[in-house]
């Protein structure tokens, strides 16, 4: 039996082109499902309408001067809100969601109370990023909102 050497043909290099385009193409359309599938959605409903308000509303919430942290110990997670001089504060009311920064599937509100120095409620967070989007409202009145950033390790 003689053996037959290949010969790379023409039909050889269109296959091997056009395989290598598919799998880029199918790559890109299951990564561009899954982002659209997983957007956590809008911020706002009207950007245009919440832009008209923004200076007022920022004006508004500086001055209340308060400085926020959130952190999670074992599994408690505590938001620590202090005011201008370093009290601890309680707002009038305080509702907060806590959730993966790309991702909507671990989205949850926990119940939080106030100890005293910080808000506090037992949570089970995996390791990994996490934003809380926290929303107050001082006791005179004014609404307070900011997103927090916060990194789980184990």
């Amino acid at each position: 039996m003689a053996d037959k050497e290949f010969t790379l043909k023409g039909w050889h290099v269109l296959g091997i082109f056009v395989g290598a385009f598919a799998v880029i193409i199918g790559v890109n359309i299951t990564l561009a499902v899954n982002a659209v599938k997983t957007f956590p959605g809008l911020e706002v409903a009207n950007s245009y309408v919440a832009s008209q308000t923004f200076d007022k509303r920022r004006a508004a919430q500086e001055s209340l001067g308060w400085d926020v942290e959130a952190r999670l110990e074992e599994d408690m997670l505590i938001l620590s809100i202090t005011d201008a001089d370093g009290r601890p504060v309680q707002a009038a009311r305080l509702t907060a969601k806590v959730g993966r920064p790309t991702n909507v599937s671990d989205d949850r509100e926990p119940e939080f109370s106030f100890n005293g120095h910080a808000y506090v409620a037992y949570e089970d967070l995996r390791p990994g990023n996490w934003d809380v989007w926290l929303t107050a409202t001082a006791l005179n009145g004014i609404e307070f909102q900011q997103r927090l950033e916060m990194t789980v390790t184990n």
